[in-house]
């Protein structure tokens, strides 16, 4: 029997990484409309942010300060959702998008479910 591999990373630290890269690919690609261009932007910023605060909570001094850093990665992946929301998207791009806002979905949850088990 054929092992199925799993696209979907199981270190946190890869999945934020590559989907912060995705979402800069898919940017890279939009019509240049000025709605565009400025969603883009906070979408870079907010799929940025996912990762390096997940490395933050990594580095973590305190329980606390670990939570927080989860919160914030939380926050950020559901911003990046809401940017994806709004960008103008060509016919040829609404898989990928559809993609990157299901992926900003599964890291909002999994990082909500770490503040839970944080308790």
């Amino acid at each position: 029997m054929e092992k199925i591999q799993n696209p979907k990373p199981y270190n946190l630290g890869e999945r934020t990484k590559k989907f912060a890269q995705r979402v800069r690919e898919y940017v890279k690609n939009l019509s240049r409309s000025i709605s565009n261009i400025e969603d883009g932007k906070q979408l870079i910023r907010s799929s940025g942010s996912v990762g390096a605060n997940y490395i933050e909570a990594e580095e973590a001094l305190s329980r606390k300060d670990f939570v927080l850093r989860i919160k914030i990665s939380r926050k950020e992946a559901k911003e990046s959702r809401y940017w994806l929301e709004l960008l103008d998207t060509k016919d040829s791009q609404i898989e990928e998008k559809q993609a990157l806002i299901q992926e900003a979905t599964e890291l909002t949850k999994i990082f909500g479910a770490i503040v839970e088990k944080s308790k």
